[in-house]
């Protein structure tokens, strides 16, 4: 007695051609579930990072002369960074951050800022699932640091208290 994939040649290799597709694509299941664990993992690490409200650093709680003590990364496009931005910042635009990473200290504070702090929170929480514990982000970034006094921010909030 014949089944109907024996008595079919097309409907045969149509089979093992399923069988072997399915086979084959096994692995990268496993792997892409495997890399979301990681994805997920790396999110709830982020995610408990930011609970803490560790990662944000007003402009009033840094002293002048502390901005050297950071690796200054200002993330808005090389025409605004030309314009102006925080003395002694370097300028990797936020699209590009991740790919030059390795240009990045890990062992020095990283201080990102943009205008606002929407692209550098951006790259803060990309750069914190890649494994850098050291990145805080400007409150506000470079709108509000030059609104609330820019390098002397740190010393007018001191003579208002």
């Amino acid at each position: 007695m014949r089944t109907r994939l024996t008595a079919h040649p097309t409907k045969r290799r149509m089979a093992l051609t399923i069988a072997m597709a399915i086979a084959t694509c096994m692995p990268l299941v496993a792997h892409a579930q495997a890399a979301d664990k990681a994805t997920v993992t790396a999110l709830e690490s982020y995610f408990d990072f930011v609970d803490a409200n560790a990662g944000t650093i007003l402009p009033e709680q840094i002293p002048a002369e502390d901005y050297k003590k950071f690796h200054l990364l200002d993330v808005r496009d090389a025409a605004q960074f030309t314009r102006e931005h925080v003395p002694g910042a370097a300028n990797i635009e936020w699209r590009q951050v991740f790919a030059q990473r390795a240009r990045l200290p890990r062992d020095k504070t990283i201080l990102v800022y943009c205008n606002t702090s929407s692209f550098a929170a951006q790259v803060a929480m990309a750069l914190r699932m890649d494994g850098f514990e050291n990145v805080r982000l400007l409150y506000g970034g470079f709108n509000e640091w030059k609104a609330r006094g820019g390098m002397d921010a740190h010393a007018r909030a001191s003579k208002k208290n």
